[in-house]
């Protein structure tokens, strides 16, 4: 119940993500492996037939501070409006693991994003919770999150967001699934697929792709996003 209050809180937030700014992206699991450390490629790209073709890219790289957290670098690319690509931004995030597995009726996390433009003096803070809760061979995983920009070129301004994955945990190196995207202008939803292919100890190789489509407005608005993530 918390849970859905919650949900309902940050959706009613003021402020405004419009469908251009609002970037389909990854939805986090509340977990963390102990002592891990990973790198990670991440890109989406953008369909509209106002933008056109937006395309950006991630890479990171991370390591634990504990069992418990872990703290990621970013290096975020982008195309610009000459089609030249280019570091468009820098980002830290330190995601948390508030419980572990199965110790609840679902599983919790924290997550939380610095975010600076490469071109400019403009910020954004994100923070939120995760969730994972486990359906027989299916997972429902949340991310319920708020937002703060400001800086030389953007108003300063509370957002928010919610992330939901539905996945189908088939076999590890295959698992369907659903993603829900929703912010105040944007709402989208689309298939997915992810899998895992573990090695010895703890190394582990995960692969996520999803095809979204936007469904508020009558235009073409889809993107399509990729990520590999190596863990060690």
């Amino acid at each position: 119940m918390r849970l859905y209050l919650a949900i309902a809180l940050l959706l009613l937030l003021p402020g405004k993500v419009l469908a251009d700014n609002f970037t389909v992206d990854r939805v986090y699991h509340p977990y963390v492996l102990p002592f891990e450390r990973e790198v990670e490629w991440r890109l989406t790209s953008r369909q509209s037939e106002e933008d056109g073709n937006i395309l950006m890219q991630r890479i990171s790289f991370g390591h634990a501070l504990s069992e418990y957290t872990i703290l990621e670098a970013y290096i975020v690319g982008s195309r610009d409006e000459s089609g030249d690509f280019g570091v468009a931004g820098y980002e830290l995030e330190l995601r948390s693991m508030l419980t572990e597995q199965g110790q609840y009726w679902a599983d919790w996390g924290l997550l939380f994003e610095l975010e600076k433009q490469n071109a400019s003096n403009d910020w954004e803070f994100k923070g939120g919770v995760l969730t994972e809760k486990e359906l027989g061979r299916f997972s429902l995983t949340t991310n319920v999150m708020l937002v703060y920009e400001w800086g030389d070129t953007v108003p300063s301004e509370f957002e928010s967001e919610f992330k939901m994955k539905f996945r189908y945990r088939w076999i590890p190196e295959i698992q369907p699934a659903v993603e829900f995207y929703a912010a105040e202008d944007f709402i989208g939803v689309g298939p997915a697929f992810m899998g895992i292919k573990r090695f010895d100890k703890q190394k582990q190789l995960k692969w996520e792709l999803a095809f979204i489509a936007g469904l508020n407005g009558d235009s073409k608005d889809h993107t399509l996003r990729m990520a590999m993530e190596y863990e060690f």
